[in-house]
């Protein structure tokens, strides 16, 4: 029973629980009363920008979330889904984990790997592939080290205990998010059309149930600890991260998936984010419904919980069911069969109210639209500044900055960035193979995931330059998109959808916020421009430490369709003799590169320009000549500029490394050659006999094509006079870099 005295509800303890003056006095209009305590926890969680999006919601709703492809509306349910013929739908979605992994890294990590889980096989889908993005501060520094190492090892332990594979990911590394690591995880799942499930409760006198694990004190506020700053108090707050246990979410995938079959189930919903207040307000609120609920019911592994820690607690591997009433048994059934609870805990009404009771007494009655996001929940537009550092770095003037003295060693140098440098140490402890279907594996510039019992594929990649986007917030989005659409095809697949992550500081600073408007902007642009429309995501506030602001990372998981498992492309070279040729054109643009960064140790200049009509026909002829059968590989310029993709093409086949011969004569310094990151270029190795083919494509698109060099069977790298190196010296730093600093004792 309910025997803690608990505290009278005033404004400053709604104050206390994120809450302002405003909210509090809304709060009061709604009820017509004071909230009592466990219905102020409901409001301040639902409120919470995490599940609220009240800063955000405006301008995402700028975005194109409308396609002829998309099966439910953007962001109408646990995830998106995007029709790929044959009855199929792919499901998809990024979450991010970040401030739950700057405190405790292993369950922060696991838990953000094990909801996205949840939020796919609750709309009926196998989830068959994961893949992350993550950002730490420089790995010279222990602590972060230890969060790179812990992050990593929470990820793995998820995914490979669950049995799916984690196929793909990016890593970047930058003194801004020390103490501020990002984690966002992505998971995507196939259902047929007939079998999809709606995050819903409907029908007056219907059943709810709630399934899966007994519920803790672990995780209650989670969602209000990740709607604030981080601060040098944040470690008293580990009770806000909650605690995974992937077996028995491998026994709650399998059982919800058989419930998706049967034709009295009405709805289902994770508990991730504010746990039961968030499953019940959103399912209601999306049916027009209301709930009735006696909390005593729930199965609980601690004594003593109170009404308010019920229902805020988000105690991982939960769901809530709706079912037509008369089916209890048989739902029961399902799970005695796979050993997890399964409890009747309330009834559908036609309220509109979430009613919750608890020992025969009441304990709050709050409408559910007025909870949610796209209904009743705070919506506000936030000032904007554009910031005064902008004018500043884009005034440096980078044709000051001298050339290296050894191309060789200034090559050698940016393949030993942790940011550029192999990332088999993470991605080894993933199994990326279990279930048979991974056609390309981490390393190349996309996974790519086989539908059994079809010839289609799905690539997936996730993308997004941060040191872009604080140069230049609307090109930044932008180049998110475009590059994740890139790399995508490069593989062979045509881009057809995006989910989003959204990575900002404190959104009451109207410099922080001009950056997310501007991103979003950007993003916004790019996805009308290839037509791959926007299926949900997540936005992520306040990521700031005490010593400032992450750099704007928005993330973009983008998803791409193969029609025929043939056109599979992937990214080295193969055959000595093949030709190099480069569609695009390079423009030598230095600005936020890999190259200023860690040979001139310089964040400076403009991000790269964009070009989203020419980024498209480039994708176009690509594609064209994949699916013509005349392209040995394919991949994109990004970090690192033209001397990496080169670099990376030559060392990464598995079987044997291929040298290449590279001369490019162009008006521009060898620095801005070999390390500009100019946007909308793939380079491509094809035979000789399809010389001709390329350049007739290429010129039908209308995209520049150039012979750039051949592909050798002699161990080197050559580039115009300047890098001659032997592969084995940039594979050893390359491969190398990360496990040698892991090995320094944290």
């Amino acid at each position: 029973m309910n025997k803690i005295q608990e505290p009278e509800v005033t404004l400053e303890l709604a104050i206390e629980h994120g809450l302002n003056k405003e909210e509090w006095d809304r709060i009061l209009e709604i009820l017509g009363r004071k909230p009592n305590y466990t219905e102020l926890g409901v409001f301040s969680v639902m409120w919470s920008e995490h599940c609220s999006y009240k800063n955000s919601i405006a301008m995402l709703k700028t975005l194109p979330r409308t396609g002829k492809r998309l099966l439910v509306e953007a962001g109408a349910e646990n995830a998106g889904l995007v029709d790929i013929g044959d009855g199929l739908a792919v499901a998809f979605k990024i979450e991010s984990h970040n401030h739950p992994s700057a405190i405790e890294p292993f369950q922060g990590a696991a838990t953000g790997v094990g909801g996205i889980l949840r939020d796919i096989f609750t709309m009926g889908a196998r989830p068959i592939a994961s893949l992350n993005s993550l950002r730490f501060g420089p790995l010279s520094i222990p602590r972060n080290r230890y969060l790179f190492d812990e992050v990593v090892k929470g990820i793995a332990h998820y995914g490979n205990s669950m049995g799916v594979p984690t196929v793909a990911g990016e890593v970047y590394f930058d003194e801004c998010y020390t103490g501020n690591p990002l984690v966002n995880a992505m998971t995507i799942g196939i259902v047929k059309h007939d079998r999809v499930v709606s995050a819903v409760s409907k029908g007056k006198g219907n059943t709810v149930m709630i399934v899966g694990s007994s519920t803790g004190r672990d995780g209650i506020h989670g969602a209000t600890f990740a709607s604030v700053e981080l601060s040098e108090e944040s470690e008293e707050k580990r009770s806000s991260v909650q605690v995974g246990d992937p077996f028995t979410e491998k026994l709650l995938l399998e059982a919800t998936l058989e419930l998706a079959r049967k034709d009295y189930l009405i709805g289902v919903q994770d508990m991730g984010a504010a746990g039961i207040a968030c499953s019940t307000s959103e399912m209601s609120a999306k049916g027009k419904s209301g709930m009735v609920l006696d909390l005593s019911k729930v199965p609980m592994r601690e004594p003593g919980m109170t009404s308010y820690e019920i229902m805020l607690s988000e105690s991982q591997e939960r769901m809530l069911v709706v079912i037509r009433r008369g089916f209890e048994k048989e739902v029961i059934e399902i799970f005695n069969k796979w050993d997890l609870n399964c409890v009747e805990i309330g009834s559908v009404t036609d309220t509109g109210n979430l009613d919750l009771f608890m020992n025969g007494k009441q304990f709050g009655s709050i409408p559910a639209w007025h909870l949610v996001l796209g209904g009743g929940a705070p919506v506000y537009q936030r000032e904007t500044k554009e910031p005064d550092y902008l004018k500043e770095l884009h005034a440096v003037d980078l044709k000051e900055i001298p050339e290296p003295n050894n191309y060789n060693d200034a090559l050698k140098k940016i393949m030993a960035s942790h940011t550029i440098a192999d990332k088999s140490w993470v991605y080894h402890q993933y199994d990326h193979t279990v279930r048979t279907n991974t056609v390309i594996p981490p390393g190349g510039s996309a996974a790519v995931i086989r539908i059994k019992g079809t010839k289609k594929a799905i690539a997936i990649k996730t993308d997004g330059n941060g040191r872009y986007t604080y140069l230049n917030p609307y090109r930044g989005g932008a180049i998110a998109v475009a590059e994740s659409a890139r790399n995508v095809v490069c593989t062979g697949a045509k881009p057809i959808a995006i989910t989003n992550c959204l990575n900002f500081g404190n959104p009451y600073d109207p410099e922080i916020y001009y950056q997310f408007k501007q991103a979003i902007l950007g993003m916004g642009d790019a996805c009308r421009t290839f037509n791959t429309p926007v299926t949900g995501g997540n936005v992520s506030f306040y990521n700031e430490s005490p010593d400032g602001a992450i750099y704007p990372t928005p993330v973009v998981g983008m998803v791409g369709l193969i029609e025929n498992l043939d056109h599979v492309t992937t990214s080295y070279f193969k055959n000595d003799g093949n030709f190099i040729m480069m569609l695009g054109t390079l423009k030598g643009e230095l600005g936020g590169s890999e190259y200023l960064k860690v040979v001139h140790n310089l964040v400076a200049g403009d991000t790269p320009t964009i070009d989203l009509p020419f980024e498209k026909r480039v994708h176009k002829a690509c594609l064209e000549a994949i699916r013509n059968g005349i392209v040995n590989s394919a991949t994109d310029i990004s970090d690192g500029g033209l001397a990496v993709a080169i670099a990376e093409s030559c060392i990464n086949n598995p079987e044997k490394p291929m040298g290449a011969s590279i001369y490019i004569s162009r008006k521009l310094r060898d620095d801005e050659i070999f390390f500009g990151e100019t946007q909308s270029v793939i380079i491509l190795s094809i035979s000789e006999n399809h010389l001709l083919d390329m350049e007739r494509i290429a010129a039908r698109n209308i995209v520049p094509c150039f012979t750039i060099g051949r592909v050798k069977n002699n161990n080197r790298l050559k580039m115009n006079e300047s890098i001659d190196i032997s592969l084995d010296d940039l594979k050893e730093v390359y491969t190398n870099a990360i496990p040698d600093i892991m090995r320094v004792t944290v």
